[in-house]
């Protein structure tokens, strides 16, 4: 490697030295292979310098090399933080793959645009069982991970849907306005936008479908008179568990992973997840119970002493343990046991690496272990307030510590002892019968991941129009 690295170079330098252009479209095509060479050895000037002295020979008589020569300049600019040239020549190569009619090299320079511009915002509605939440964000492909770059994300008010009652709908309209309201002040237009109704609601306002129907007209009327170009907009009023599921998929998990990842989100209503087969097939896991859910079912008059309430909570999740978890895990989907990376979401998970790992308050992939969930189990069953109130004196660096606090803050306004102690010992369950096997588990939270599936629907989209585009330049 160090040779080949070694006579690259020295083949660079040999060519900075002449500094000639490329006599012919033969010798473009060696530059232009040899610039792409060097700037992914981290060498752009040398990188430019070639690119830039293949153009005279293939300009106005190669559309095809011109195009790749200023695809790999815009490349090799941002490489050096140069946005605005980079984006000089990605519009260049933009236009040249629209004239030769290859839809994939243009889609992918249209986004590659939008990112270099930062203008690929997208905004997320999700209308849930206990509320409305929004999330204006970017994703990046960073570390292996997509990471959110969140603009808005507001703490979502308690508004109960699910009761169907006039006024939880008149609460929720209130809230939807004000979402609205901060999309259009972003700018974000129509495609970039996805609403949806959780499957939570969709599952209990689905057994009086006239109130979901209600529900469902009282929203689109606001989205219609609200945000411009809405024409095409719509709300998913479809989504299942499952769904849900590969969405999260989708929006946390490298395309390139699939084969050999598993998800699994541990929500406030239900527990789902699943993986892909190797015909990308999604084979989806679902559990009616998730944290508040299953403190509820503990609980149900919310009227146990909490030393009571931990001794029915043990047996309510073994019980709960025998007969579905690990029957699902171990009987019903094997191949979960075939994926050696799990990505773990849900705001219980989220609950976990905040108290446990505040250090790790700026990552995006967050490594966990089954060690880790029997410590957060046992904490908030034996020492709740040491488990709420952990050591951030060696947070040093200020952006972390600052996100650490909010983390800690959020966390215990979005659930009590009884609710962690019930998600905790649910979360150590569902961990277990995952690692339950031969084949060792990497488990990784997602952060952010009560928006991957707002991720996933547009990485979905994208995905199936590079498909389209490539199938139909193949041809």
């Amino acid at each position: 490697m160090n040779y080949l690295f070694s006579i690259i170079l020295l083949f660079a330098c040999s060519l900075s030295a002449l500094a000639q252009n490329a006599r012919d479209a033969v010798e473009a095509q060696h530059f232009i292979k040899l610039g792409n060479t060097l700037r992914m050895v981290d060498r752009p000037e040398q990188a430019i310098d070639l690119l830039l002295r293949s153009l005279p020979a293939v300009k106005a008589k190669d559309p095809y090399l011109e195009a790749v020569a200023y695809e790999n300049l815009g490349f090799a600019y941002r490489d050096q933080e140069n946005s605005q040239t980079a984006l000089g020549y990605f519009h260049k190569a933009q236009t040249l793959y629209k004239k030769l009619n290859f839809g994939a090299s243009e889609a992918a320079m249209r986004q590659l645009i939008s990112e270099t511009a930062s203008k690929d915002l997208y905004a997320g509605i999700d209308v849930g069982a206990s509320g409305v939440k929004l999330a204006i964000f970017r994703t990046i492909y960073e570390n292996g991970f997509y990471n959110k770059d969140v603009k808005v994300k507001p703490i979502a008010p308690n508004v109960t849907l699910v009761s169907g009652t006039a006024q939880s709908f008149k609460d929720g309209q209130e809230v939807m306005k004000a979402y609205l309201d901060s999309i259009r002040r972003y700018n974000i237009p129509a495609d970039h936008i996805y609403v949806a109704f959780s499957s939570g609601v969709n599952e209990t306002l689905g057994k009086t479908p006239e109130k979901k129907k209600k529900l469902y007209e009282l929203f689109s009327a606001l989205v219609t008179n609200s945000l411009p170009g809405s024409d095409s907009l719509f709300i998913d009023s479809t989504l299942t568990a499952a769904r849900e599921a590969e969405l999260f998929m989708i929006g946390s998990i490298p395309r390139k992973l699939w084969l050999t990842a598993s998800c699994v989100d541990i929500g406030s209503g239900n527990t789902k997840g699943g993986y892909y087969d190797s015909g990308h097939r999604f084979h989806s896991v679902s559990l009616p119970v998730g944290t508040k859910t299953m403190a509820n079912l503990i609980d149900n008059n919310r009227s146990l002493p909490i030393e009571d309430y931990k001794k029915e909570a043990q047996r309510v999740i073994k019980m709960m343990a025998d007969t579905a978890i690990n029957v699902e895990f171990n009987t019903t989907s094997p191949g979960l046991h075939q994926r050696r990376t799990v990505a773990l979401g849900g705001g219980i998970v989220w609950a976990m690496a905040a108290y446990l790992h505040p250090e790790k308050a700026g990552t995006t992939a967050v490594p966990l272990t089954l060690a880790d969930a029997e410590h957060f189990a046992r904490l908030a069953m034996t020492d709740y307030q040491s488990l709420i109130h952990p050591d951030l004196s060696d947070l040093t660096d200020p952006v972390v510590r600052r996100k650490a606090e909010a983390d800690l803050v959020n966390v215990q306004n979005q659930f009590n002892e009884k609710q962690l102690i019930a998600g905790s010992l649910l979360l150590e369950a569902v961990i277990r019968a995952y690692a339950d096997t031969s084949i060792p588990k990497r488990f990784v939270f997602i952060r952010d991941s009560d928006i991957s599936w707002v991720t996933g629907k547009f990485l979905e989209t994208l995905n199936q129009n590079y498909e389209k585009a490539i199938a139909r330049d193949a041809r």
